[in-house]
């Protein structure tokens, strides 16, 4: 009970941290390479030429180049400045670029460079966007420019998480969840659906039930287990023509997923014929399950208030992860560009937040295992 006090009071101390050190401004509103926030009058940085500029007109943040932010080293490679609007259409060239700016009053190049100079400065190739300028929009309450291609805002969406070191990771996983979201979600409403009437027939069905099962699991490891000999086996004959140390490498680990796989299926089968006698009561502990379900329907709505307090909690977890990605000192790096960096020990302390995440959402899982136990005991044993 000491540990838990203790883990709250400083799950409760990182919370307050974040929010009276960071910057809720330069969150929300987004700040560009010089260190000014956008959309506010700015104080000057020491060393840095472009800092300190009144930007209450130019309220987004825009990167010169987006389809290509790297953070490596806690660097975002491209440039971003404060502009009044986003460009909605692509522009293709540097006079498309100037003709953006005199129109909607937005200049998309650096601030040392006037719209006129665009087409004529030589270092227009250096201080303006690599083009052609996606199309892009404002992403809702937090004023970036994001690029309407889903491609690329896959990369641009790892540059408003600057405290990620290593992001091909997750480029990979933001990359295949915007383009599988569809079946992903479609999927998810399919096991609802299914979930719901696996526990209306479960009564009805949990001999046969755990039969299949128990056959499905047997059936499964035998079939797991054959295909990875076969590859093996496979794999061996072309290894011959092809002495590569890739080659050696593949069927060495081959050959180990198929022991353990064979080993794996082994133990199951004797676990399968020491507690074959179990089986009875497994069918039994379903028919008990089947009836609860039956006379406290409101348990199976449990889950649903679970999930939301699950997502009240995640909303705030990636908050304060948020501010405290914002807190820190405006430093000058050796690129002329500003960078917000935490000294010390506490520049940790988003680790000890990754463990929260994890600590009180297991938490309140099982918090709905308690629930759930507590009115299935009480049931039980209420004749």
């Amino acid at each position: 009970l000491l540990n838990c006090r203790v883990f709250v009071f400083l799950q409760g101390f990182i919370c307050g941290f974040s929010i009276a050190t960071g910057a809720a401004a330069r969150l929300l509103s987004g700040y560009d390479s010089y260190g000014n926030i956008c959309g506010q009058k700015n104080v000057k940085v020491e060393g840095i030429v472009n800092s300190g500029l009144d930007l209450t007109h130019k309220k987004y943040v825009f990167f010169l180049d987006p389809c290509n932010i790297d953070l490596i080293h806690q660097k975002i490679k491209s440039i971003a400045l404060c502009v009044s609007a986003c460009p909605r259409k692509e522009l293709k060239t540097l006079a498309d670029i100037q003709k953006f700016a005199e129109t909607n009053g937005s200049t998309l190049c650096s601030y040392e460079l006037q719209p006129s100079e665009y087409t004529t400065d030589p270092r227009a190739a250096k201080l303006c966007p690599k083009y052609p300028v996606p199309e892009s929009a404002p992403i809702p309450f937090f004023h970036r420019c994001a690029p309407v291609n889903i491609s690329c805002y896959a990369k641009f969406a790892e540059a408003l998480i600057t405290f990620v070191s290593d992001s091909s990771v997750l480029h990979r996983l933001i990359s295949g969840v915007m383009t599988s979201k569809e079946i992903i979600m479609g999927l998810c409403l399919l096991s609802l659906v299914l979930s719901m009437i696996l526990m209306v027939i479960i009564r009805y069905i949990s001999r046969v039930l755990v039969w299949i099962l128990t056959i499905l699991v047997i059936l499964g490891s035998l079939g797991g287990t054959g295909v990875l000999w076969w590859l093996y086996a496979k794999q061996r004959i072309s290894a011959g023509a092809l002495e590569t140390q890739i080659a050696k490498d593949n069927l060495q680990a081959l050959l180990i997923y198929a022991i353990a796989a064979t080993i794996f299926t082994v133990i199951l089968f004797l676990i399968m014929l020491i507690m074959r006698k179990r089986v009875a009561l497994t069918i039994a502990l379903f028919h008990v399950a089947g009836k609860v379900f039956i006379h406290l329907p409101l348990l199976v709505f449990q889950p649903f208030w679970t999930f939301f307090v699950l997502i009240l909690f995640w909303a705030y977890w990636i908050t304060v992860l948020l501010f405290l990605g914002t807190t820190g000192s405006p430093v000058p790096n050796e690129e002329g560009f500003v960078e917000f960096r935490m000294a010390g020990p506490l520049k940790y302390m988003w680790w000890y937040h990754v463990v929260g995440l994890i600590w009180i959402s297991e938490f309140i899982l099982a918090c709905q295992q308690m629930t759930v136990a507590g009115a299935v005991v009480t049931y039980y044993f209420t004749r």
